[in-house]
């Protein structure tokens, strides 16, 4: 048996099978979780720094009053991310999120590039909550963790914080703990807080709505000093510019609601409540965010705004001081819940690239006395502690974005090649009794295409309506045409924005012609067969909400910073030697298996003849024991 090649291990895919009903169930995970721990979670994940923090900031410098049409808009945006981590939290109920997601449909390479980026993402999610809670009490506190620090550990390095921050160091290490050896008891911990936390906001939004103030959304420059950054006034005071730049930071106040999807392995029924979850989560953040976003402009004039902490302040200042500090305990509660949601998927993710061999699998062993991968959640732990002891928040923000949305552009892009696929790599059945398993295979590669039958089914002349290895292919080609031509023309957005707005020929006939790609390709893409298998969950209008979600994504990377870039460049320069090494460990031990199959069975085949050599020794002693002397017959067994 030949050993595959390199490029059919990068290319290879995820293969998921059914069991039979009533067999047993082969997760290594404790399956205890069920839908409304789920939806705690993702409510926890997301309703952390964002409500307490975000509303104040967009508000006074990017979007003013209509901050609350920025969050609609990023809950648009994340709504479609949401469909697709929906239907593939349905299809495939198994710990690694995204990362399973283009393990099945993409491959192993795009796989690992995006599970090695979530990591990231989660790592630097919650070190960013963890240093973010230390300063937020440390302000109650008047500064004194900051004093105490500064002279215990000071920091001279410009890249680094002023000081070693032991108090977010503590915090990340103590929850990892409680991940690693009582997941249910830190999950029950999880609930209640954010129990607590909705409680606040609704606290928040019906104080706040008491003290409102309808002529806050309708300022006058004229009568404000010149030392407020007011604007034009009015409810778009930064023009609609303005509300679509606070919609991009906006969006990221919904990041985290997608640690559900990497629960898969640890919830009851996971094919109903892993859908059901995303898309609650999701409602009742934006209501939350809305809510918030709408009183806090109400109460108090955009442009005083505190950007550090707005709900604090502005309960204050207009002499609800206990409002104040209630609003001060819950944004620690929000927090501790936003902290426990984010670094609830690290382990899980670790524990999925480990079973496939592509980071070390002493990080994905799991206990059997916990149901935990105690080891890769430590180790996933003492990372995010340190992260958020070394690096001031800044730092930590401007890390976090890049993976998510890489993240949610390749589901949306496995959406539309499972939906189009010839064979889908993952069964989809409505029982819930059915346990699902893994085994890596090769990709069979189909027959030769060529360019007439690629033409004939590009326009589908036959009328094709079960998916073929022809229109499997021409979906391919046509999904990685349309993220080429959503990045020109997200390029030619970015770059050209001025000339487009002063309404130049040649900018409007490019930006057009783009736009009319777009289109055509969605068209052609429309009429390919698809399949035609039921699911719990799918997403609708395939393929024009993923392919918006593929569109709006890709811009938001766009405006990430160089440095962000940069950052990434490093991460991604420290993981693929990792996992080329993994690669060449399992093909030497495929390798040796493969050897070791081969002697065993030469062994055999040696062994059954000598035996057979024996038996007909045997036979010519008995025959010519059995030969009568008296009639000379001879009996022969």
């Amino acid at each position: 048996m030949s050993t595959p090649s390199c490029w059919k291990i990068l290319t290879r895919k995820k293969i998921l099978s059914i069991e039979a009903d009533g067999a047993a169930d082969n997760g290594k995970l404790g399956r205890i979780l069920n839908t409304y721990d789920l939806t705690a979670l993702g409510v926890g994940a997301t309703l952390g720094v964002g409500v307490y923090v975000l509303a104040g900031h967009v508000s006074k410098d990017q979007a003013g009053p209509s901050v609350v049409l920025s969050f609609l808009i990023a809950a648009a945006a994340s709504f479609l991310a949401g469909l697709c981590y929906a239907e593939f939290g349905a299809r495939v109920p198994k710990s690694g999120s995204a990362y399973i997601y283009s393990y099945v449909c993409i491959g192993e390479f795009m796989a690992f590039v995006i599970g090695w980026n979530l990591m990231l993402e989660y790592i630097i999610g919650s070190a960013s909550v963890s240093r973010g809670l230390s300063l937020y009490i440390d302000t109650l506190a008047n500064d004194t963790m900051k004093i105490r620090f500064r002279e215990i550990a000071p920091m001279e390095w410009d890249f680094m914080s002023s000081y070693f921050d032991f108090f977010g160091f503590s915090v990340a290490i103590l929850l990892g703990v409680a991940l690693a050896f009582g997941l249910k008891k830190s999950t029950m911990v999880n609930n209640f807080f954010t129990v607590l936390n909705i409680g606040i906001v609704l606290f928040v939004i019906i104080a706040g709505a008491l003290n409102a103030d309808i002529s806050n959304w309708n300022v006058n420059p004229a009568n404000v000093s010149t030392i407020y950054n007011v604007g034009e006034g009015g409810f778009f005071p930064f023009g609609f510019e303005g509300t679509l730049r606070g919609a991009a930071t906006c969006f990221f106040g919904f990041v985290g609601f997608d640690c559900i999807a990497t629960t898969g392995e640890e919830v009851k029924n996971p094919r109903k409540a892993i859908p059901r979850a995303i898309l609650l989560s999701l409602c009742t953040i934006f209501l939350a965010y809305f809510g918030v976003s709408t009183v806090l402009t109400l109460m108090w004039p955009y442009y005083k705004q505190d950007v550090n902490a707005p709900l604090p302040f502005v309960f204050n200042e207009i002499g609800w001081t206990y409002a104040k500090w209630t609003v001060a305990i819950g944004g620690i509660i929000g927090l501790v819940a936003s902290l426990f949601g984010a670094m609830f998927p690290q382990p899980r993710i670790i524990y999925a690239m480990a079973q496939d061999g592509l980071v070390f699998k002493a990080l994905g062993k799991v206990s059997s006395r916990f149901k935990t991968p105690v080891f890769g959640t430590l180790c996933a732990a003492l990372l995010t502690g340190t992260m958020a002891g070394l690096f001031d928040l800044k730092a930590l923000v401007n890390m976090l974005s890049i993976g998510t949305l890489m993240a949610y552009t390749v589901v949306a892009i496995s959406i539309l090649i499972l939906r189009f696929s010839e064979a889908p790599q993952t069964a989809s059945i409505p029982s819930t009794s059915k346990q699902v398993f893994e085994s890596s295979n090769l990709l069979r590669s189909g027959g030769r295409l060529t360019g007439s039958a690629f033409m004939r089914q590009l326009f589908n002349i036959s009328c094709v309506r079960i998916p073929s290895h022809a229109s499997t292919s021409v979906v391919g080609v046509l999904v990685t045409l349309y993220c080429l031509v959503s990045l020109a023309l997200s390029l030619t957005i970015f770059y050209a924005k001025q000339p487009l707005y002063d309404m130049e020929p040649w900018a409007l006939t490019l930006a057009g012609t783009l736009l009319g790609l777009l289109l055509l390709i969605l068209l052609l893409m429309s009429i390919q067969p698809r399949e035609t298998a039921e699911a719990p969950f799918k997403v609708p209008f395939v393929p024009l909400l993923p392919a918006i979600s593929i569109f709006v994504n890709i811009y938001l990377m766009l405006m990430l910073d160089v440095y962000t870039w940069i950052r990434f460049g490093i991460w991604m320069g420290i993981g693929l030697p990792m996992y080329l090494l993994c690669v060449c460990i399992g093909r030497k031990s495929d390798e040796k298996k493969t050897n070791s199959r081969q002697v065993l069975d030469l062994a055999r085949m040696g062994s059954c003849a000598v035996q057979r050599e024996k038996i007909m020794k045997v036979l010519k002693v008995v025959n010519h024991r059995l030969r009568s002397p008296r009639t000379g017959i001879t009996r022969r067994i």
